[in-house]
């Protein structure tokens, strides 16, 4: 969906561009902190599968920040990829510095995890570009979520950006924030830093926890109006005169015009059925010109079954 097809979410792009609306701060990093800690077992998961060496993981802090503050400075040698969701192009910005590039690179070809790795002086290699994103995709894929709490983000990941692909980076301004995440350790160790827009969270806690007082109200409000439809709606209600039982035999031998002689005590028994499901069984009578059935008790499928078979 182009984000011009949605008018509402234009408006509130323009609105957060302009005038820099911003959610409460205290909701805005409980959200953010939520969303972190859901993350870290499944990326550290997923670490586990990818390096031979592991690599510790941890949070670091929660920043309340503006969006333009995620361009890195000229001449970095960081690496950073911008996925884009649904509703938002810039849902999820990462950035990996360098001494997390080379911490994972050590990790991923089983260098010693007791010996400090300098960190890279220049713009990422081929290689330490595809280590960084092995480490982007296990972070989108937790960040993302599943349920009412997902980011909806577009995966696989786009290019990633490093070097002089950052001369080129337009970044729009708007309030967000910002999570930065340690690897290997705070002492010595590397640092991954996320930015998501306050807008995208704030909507995604709101989606995940709806109002409980809303909730029953509606709730309460359906099962009266479906209530009150079945108790007007009608149905053909049929009562019948159980006979006997009768071998099938006798009952393939049966031809027109033959009398069927009615059994002992028949005719004081009848059963009141709707859609053919017995309901009730009833005493059969008259009252007056008119034939009448009377509810005796609920009828009892198991105890039938069971009578069935005595009477065999």
């Amino acid at each position: 969906m182009a984000l011009t097809d949605n008018p509402e979410l234009m408006r509130s792009l323009i609105v957060e561009r302009l005038v820099g609306a911003t959610g409460d701060p205290r909701r805005v990093t409980e959200a953010a902190r939520a969303c972190a800690m859901r993350a870290l077992p499944s990326v550290a998961s997923a670490f586990q599968d990818k390096f031979p060496t592991v690599v510790a993981l941890d949070l670091l802090d929660i920043d309340i920040v503006r969006l333009s503050e995620l361009k890195p400075p000229e001449g970095s040698c960081d690496a950073l990829v911008i996925v884009p969701a649904e509703v938002s192009g810039d849902a999820l910005t990462m950035r990996l510095d360098p001494q997390g590039i080379s911490l994972l690179v050590s990790a991923l070809f089983g260098g010693d995890p007791d010996l400090p790795v300098p960190p890279i002086d220049r713009p990422p290699s081929a290689i330490e570009r595809d280590v960084a994103v092995l480490a982007f995709e296990a972070f989108a894929k937790a960040l993302n979520g599943t349920g009412a709490r997902a980011l909806g983000l577009r995966l696989p990941l786009p290019a990633l950006l490093s070097g002089g692909d950052f001369r080129r980076l337009a970044v729009r301004d708007g309030p967000g924030v910002r999570i930065r995440f340690s690897l290997g350790g705070e002492v010595g160790g590397g640092v991954l830093t996320a930015w998501m827009p306050q807008r995208l969270l704030l909507e995604l806690r709101d989606a995940a926890q709806p109002d409980q007082r809303v909730e029953r109200a509606q709730a309460a409000d359906w099962r009266h109006r479906f209530s009150d439809e079945v108790l007007r709606s009608t149905v053909r209600i049929k009562a019948t005169i159980p006979l006997m039982r009768m071998p099938l035999g006798d009952l393939a031998a049966l031809s027109p015009g033959q009398v069927i002689e009615f059994g002992e005590g028949v005719q004081s028994e009848a059963r009141l059925s709707v859609r053919d499901k017995t309901v009730f069984v009833c005493d059969f009578g008259k009252s007056g010109n008119h034939y009448t059935v009377r509810i005796k008790q609920p009828f009892d499928a198991r105890q039938d079954a069971v009578d069935g078979l005595f009477a065999r």
